[in-house]
């Protein structure tokens, strides 16, 4: 039976090699599923992290208008938070879809 392999099958660093790949490829805990499993996690959560710095930086710009500007700042309070002076009736229009 053993004379029918090829002589490199009879190898022991041959075969020390491809037990030691197919140990990392499958067994092992960091193998290589794994680690494209995680590279490809780690790529959408750059890509999150960046979406989110960017609205970051706008948010805080548009703070920063808001507390320079007061005509701005009255502004957003009626649309946001539908504030109203004391003389003024508020009326609120709804569509429906």
């Amino acid at each position: 039976m053993l004379k029918k392999l090829p002589p490199i099958f009879k190898n022991f660093y041959f075969l020390t090699g491809i037990i030691f790949l197919l140990w990392m490829t499958f067994v092992d805990s960091n193998d290589l599923i794994s680690r494209f499993n995680m590279s490809s996690k780690l790529r959408a959560l750059q890509s999150e992290k960046e979406y989110y710095e960017s609205k970051i930086v706008e948010v805080e710009k548009d703070r920063k208008e808001l507390m320079t500007n007061k005509e701005l700042l009255e502004k957003f309070a009626r649309e946001k938070y539908l504030m109203k002076k004391e003389t003024e009736d508020l009326f609120i229009i709804q569509v429906k879809d």
